[in-house]
């Protein structure tokens, strides 16, 4: 499945600055980075329900905010791109 997540860390202190890192680190394991608090994922449902409890985990839902978009299996017909970046594929080839 493909997800969209997307985050907003409440800024200001240092607890903040760790929940901002961890919930950065947590997206950018399993997914590619496509703009500052945003994360395309391609994932197994399993895997997915994991990632989002440990997201809600890592959050002071009194302050942050997560927010998930399942795309589910035909995402390339709901995914368009405009402008500078060159658009991720995360099911094309890996040239490492």
């Amino acid at each position: 499945m493909y997800v969209l997540i997307t985050y907003d860390v409440a800024g200001g202190d240092a607890a903040s600055a760790r929940r901002l890192r961890r919930v950065s680190k947590i997206c950018t394991r399993d997914g590619q980075r496509v703009q500052l608090s945003v994360f395309e994922c391609l994932i197994e449902p399993a895997h997915y329900e994991a990632l989002k409890h440990e997201l809600e985990m890592t959050v002071d839902k009194t302050k942050d905010s997560l927010r998930f978009y399942n795309l589910g299996k035909r995402w390339q017909n709901k995914v368009e791109h405009i402008g500078v970046h060159n658009t991720y594929d995360p099911e094309g080839t890996l040239l490492i």
